[in-house]
């Protein structure tokens, strides 16, 4: 049986008998074991686990949750040899790593999985640098710890000088199996929902919006048998939430010296899980995006999408910080600390009130507030993709100042990206299969890219939305896109049904085909009333913020509810990728397709 840090701990002996890594973070830069060169051995095992006093059971890489960090550099040509030591198939996906499509690690598309007591080799060529991660893509592993963090190191130096860096992975922990948590979900999708509307709050909302107005509502909502606050499928109520594979009371803590710069690579390992990071009384200086650079762009806080990466460099000063990973549904928390000496801490805020969708995440509403809307759906989505909403919800930058002035600026600043319609090529519109996966169409979607997450919308302090971020370079590809594809995000929320233009994966008769070396838009339309962070593997795209040729180029993004907007991509890797919602089980229910990049030479 492996015994890892934690179980040591557990024993007593981690003075004794630890590393300086494993003791606090001030040894090694990452604060994380670290694996370095360009040959790799990775044992894929069950083992015991210990999360805040409590024991469980883990699938581990080497032992280790998170799995070792490994340092790679641009240009190094890499070998790395993966042994399954489980009973069952497993399989690691480098994610958001360019390589040949059969090396992506994606089993009975890009490669068969490998097999108990079999290994594996998976070989390419970095092609890029920044901050990215490994995990299973074989059933649940992922949320069972088999996931870990990449650096790749630039051939030419960093853009942004620091002195220290540390990886902050961000995680959701059950101590239930979580086949159950999906069977779970599968019988009633709130089971894990225990932030149900009351009568003190149509009491609230009937003093601020009118007894009519809120009765609307509430009866708008039962009509469609939805729930307001049905914000995560998984929360608080079975999640523990971690830093770097610690919970809340091991308090992660990484050290510095007043006067540095201290890196920050945040990564979501999630499984199901949207945090709202932010660091109270430390300015947070974006400087990259999904291992991209970024123009810096300087926030008090940013929400971070399951599969995300964001790059942050901060210059602490005082003694300690807290640093909290607020569930978006404000079930739970992770917590960490930046500190200058051991044993230091800061206060830990409390959770902030758990914030309701109302009908504009519906696509159904798109006034001031969006409190109040129609009571039926349409049958199909409009298919303007431009910014039309009220400037309420977008990004200030203020340094100071009152709260007024500050949505003045945000108002502002969405009348700027109103001027900025990105120009579409009519759309290859696919029809949405209904059926009993398909509950609702969005009736009137608008890009909510300008605008901040759910629950951000009314703090006084500056919000990271997606228009703020810029690619530091030019982007690769600035021709405008040759055609335009639409894709639908689509469910059944009652019954767990997750899919696209309502056809699940299991379902699908074949691939989406790109054309090698074409340019394409790809415009996504939410009908749920959930975010949901969707990834293509492969490639990056140009998230379509505006029609400059500085888009922010990622390979995950979060599709905010009711929301139409579009990514472009350049067709430049032949083969088969995986383009999917990151949401664990969303992914497991099927919300999940191939795109076949398909060459000159094959047709």
């Amino acid at each position: 049986m492996t015994i890892n840090r934690r179980e040591l701990a557990g024993l007593g002996l981690a003075s004794a008998l630890l590393p300086a890594w494993a003791k606090s973070a001030k040894a090694d830069l990452s604060g994380l074991p670290a694996l370095s060169g360009s040959r790799f051995d990775l044992n894929v095992a069950a083992a015991p686990v210990t999360i805040d006093g409590r024991r469980s059971n883990a699938v581990l890489v080497n032992g280790e949750l998170p799995a070792p960090l490994l340092r790679w550099r641009e240009g190094d040509t890499l070998a790395l040899t993966v042994r399954n030591a489980l009973q069952q198939d497993t399989s690691i996906h480098w994610h958001g790593i360019l390589l040949p499509f059969h090396m992506d690690g994606v089993p009975g598309l890009s490669f068969p999985g490998i097999k108990p007591n079999e290994t594996f080799t998976y070989r390419f060529t970095l092609r890029q640098s920044g901050t990215y991660w490994y995990h299973s893509h074989s059933g649940l592993q992922e949320q069972v710890g088999h996931f870990g963090p990449i650096i790749v190191e630039p051939a030419d130096g960093y853009a942004e000088p620091f002195d220290r860096e540390y990886i902050v992975q961000l995680s959701d922990w059950t101590f239930e199996n979580p086949h159950r948590v999906f069977s779970k979900l599968k019988k009633m999708s709130d089971n894990y929902n225990f932030q149900q509307r009351t009568v003190g709050d149509f009491v609230r909302e009937s003093r601020r919006h009118g007894l009519d107005p809120t009765w609307a509502d509430r009866r708008a909502w039962g009509a469609m048998r939805m729930n307001p606050t049905d914000i995560a499928d998984v929360t608080g109520s079975t999640y523990t939430y971690l830093v770097n594979g610690y919970g809340p009371a091991d308090n992660w803590t990484g050290l510095f010296t007043p006067g540095e710069r201290v890196r920050l690579r945040f990564i979501n390992a999630a499984a199901m899980s949207i945090f709202n990071v932010r660091i109270p009384g430390l300015p947070m200086t974006v400087v990259a995006a999904d291992g991209l650079d970024v123009k810096p762009v300087t926030i008090d806080e940013f929400q971070i999408g399951t599969a995300e990466t964001f790059d942050v460099i901060v210059e602490p000063t005082a003694d300690a910080y807290t640093l909290v990973a607020e569930s978006n549904d404000r079930s739970g928390m992770a917590r960490a600390t930046l500190a200058r000496g051991e044993g230091l801490k800061a206060p830990v805020p409390a959770l902030r009130p758990r914030p309701t969708l109302t009908m504009k995440d519906m696509a159904m509403n798109h006034s001031a507030d969006g409190h109040m809307g129609h009571a039926e759906m349409a049958a199909s989505p409009s298919a303007d993709s431009s910014p039309r909403h009220s400037g309420h919800h977008a990004s200030g930058h203020h340094e100071g100042g009152d709260h007024a002035s500050d949505h003045h600026a945000r108002h502002n600043k969405a009348r700027h990206h109103d001027h900025q319609r990105p120009v579409t090529p009519p759309a290859e519109r696919a029809e949405i299969r209904r059926g009993p996966g398909v509950v609702n169409i969005a009736e009137d979607p608008v890009n909510r890219l300008h605008e901040r997450p759910l629950g951000l919308e009314d703090e006084p302090h500056r919000v990271l939305v997606y228009s703020d971020l810029a690619s530091r370079e030019p982007n690769p590809d600035t021709r405008a896109p040759e055609r335009t594809l639409q894709l639908h995000l689509t469910s059944n929320m009652e019954r767990y049904m997750w899919s696209f233009d309502g056809i699940k994966y299991s379902e699908v008769d074949g691939p989406i085909v790109f054309h090698e070396g074409e340019r394409l838009r790809l415009t996504l339309t939410n009908n749920t009333m959930m975010p949901h962070p969707i990834h293509l593997h492969g490639m990056f795209f140009d998230v379509v913020t505006n029609d400059g040729p500085n888009k922010p180029r990622k390979h995950t993004v979060v599709v905010k509810p009711g929301e139409q907007m579009s990514i472009d991509i350049t067709a430049d890797e032949p083969g088969d990728w995986a383009f999917h919602c990151h949401l664990l089980y969303h992914m497991h229910a099927g919300m999940m397709r191939t795109v076949s990049v398909k060459s000159h030479q094959h047709g």
